[in-house]
């Protein structure tokens, strides 16, 4: 039996998740390609970790914000369906549309919530100083990656700033729509079945959640060994 003929390529699509181009000799282009990759690496390396790690509630939360902007994304590209730019032809990856740079959205997303998380909620260190360094930690890779992807050629300026706005406007509403109006429902989500079985908690009400894990752990370990 032979095999079935190849398909055209116009009707192939490929998977973009990962399938970053650069140009070949290009070590910038090399770096920037891999920038590009900070929110699969956040997705699947961070929150990921967070849920098997942490189980908390915040972070729970702030990772669903992040599926509902992308997912927002999808839709307003689909409305306005703007193409990518003319450079993107070459990287034969410019069969969706370019407004807004979803990787850009994601990334002052997550810049916008975690600093917002770092400055009002503490992300479990109580020194002001620590609280201010830790906030500031996610612009700069946010700002290298949307220039990444007008560098590498997937993006116009106006798509990637499109998204950053887009980005730090929902990154801003979702947090207050989480410590508003969620963050009322965590002690329920803590006794309910399921947060039971998966030892889902809220750690956002301590101030300094590295001192008291660290102050518990050792008290455990001290009355093991009295036992």
């Amino acid at each position: 039996m032979s095999p079935p003929p190849p398909p055209s390529p116009s009707l192939l699509k490929a998977v973009t998740l990962t399938h970053v181009r650069y140009r070949r000799g290009d070590p910038l282009g090399h770096f920037l390609a891999w920038v590009s990759l900070i929110p699969i690496f956040i997705s699947l390396g961070g929150f990921v970790s967070h849920f098997l790690f942490r189980r908390e509630l915040q972070g729970l939360c702030f990772a669903l914000g992040l599926v509902l902007s992308q997912f927002l994304n999808e839709l307003v590209k689909t409305s306005v369906q703007q193409s990518r730019p003319d450079t993107c032809a070459e990287l034969e990856m410019c069969d969706s549309h370019g407004w807004p740079s979803s990787h850009s959205q994601y990334m002052f997303f997550f810049a916008t919530y975690f600093t917002l998380h770092c400055l009002f909620r503490g992300m479990g260190v109580s020194s002001p100083a620590s609280k201010i360094f830790l906030a500031l930690l996610t612009w700069p890779p946010a700002a290298l990656t949307m220039w990444s992807r007008v560098y590498l050629g997937y993006h116009t300026l106006a798509q990637v700033f499109a998204g950053a706005a887009l980005g730090v406007l929902l990154g801003a509403l979702w947090f207050l729509i989480v410590n508003n109006f969620l963050v009322s429902y965590f002690p329920l989500i803590e006794e309910s079945a399921i947060g039971r079985f998966f030892y889902i908690k809220d750690s956002s009400h301590i101030d300094n959640v590295l001192k008291f894990e660290y102050d518990n752990a050792r008290a455990a370990r001290k009355k093991l060994a009295s036992d």
